[in-house]
């Protein structure tokens, strides 16, 4: 499972010209899934994302998880994060997941966010033609990868 956080100070998911989240200060997360994923991924990535120090402090370090600024998160399934371009110019999509298996994987990860910060997060719409509107704060941009820990 690969994801990728961005800090933003404000960001946005917009479906057929209705928007479908929106958040202030916080995350904006993309997460690709591939059938090698598992719930230890989940709960590896969704640990390492809360509580991953990208926020500011009072002398201007990032020194703060989200949950210590009460950020808000949007999480988004892309499944183009698990591209392959190693051949040729044209991406091959055959790491991700199809959605019988993508989709329940996305609800477990947004699920176990949500458990773990007691609250209500943002989505996109799986599979959806999404319009994703983001104000990278910093920026600050960080990927990682549950199958490469030592990255």
């Amino acid at each position: 499972m690969r994801i990728v956080i961005q800090k933003v100070s404000k960001a946005s998911v917009t479906v057929e010209n209705r928007i479908v989240s929106s958040i202030g200060k916080g995350m904006l997360v993309l997460v690709g899934i591939e059938d090698a994923d598992n719930d230890e991924d989940i709960d590896w990535l969704v640990k390492k994302m809360l509580n991953l120090r990208i926020f500011d402090d009072e002398n201007g370090v990032m020194n703060l998880s989200v949950q210590d600024v009460k950020g808000d998160l949007i999480i988004v399934s892309q499944f183009t994060l698990q591209a392959s371009t190693k051949k040729g110019n044209r991406p091959s999509y055959i790491r991700a997941s199809k959605p019988d298996f993508a989709v329940p994987m996305y609800e477990k990860f947004i699920q176990k966010t949500e458990d773990s910060i007691g609250k209500k997060v943002g989505t996109g719409v799986f599979g959806a033609m999404m319009d994703v509107e983001l104000v990278n704060d910093g920026p600050v941009t960080i990927i990682i990868d549950s199958k490469q820990k030592d990255f």
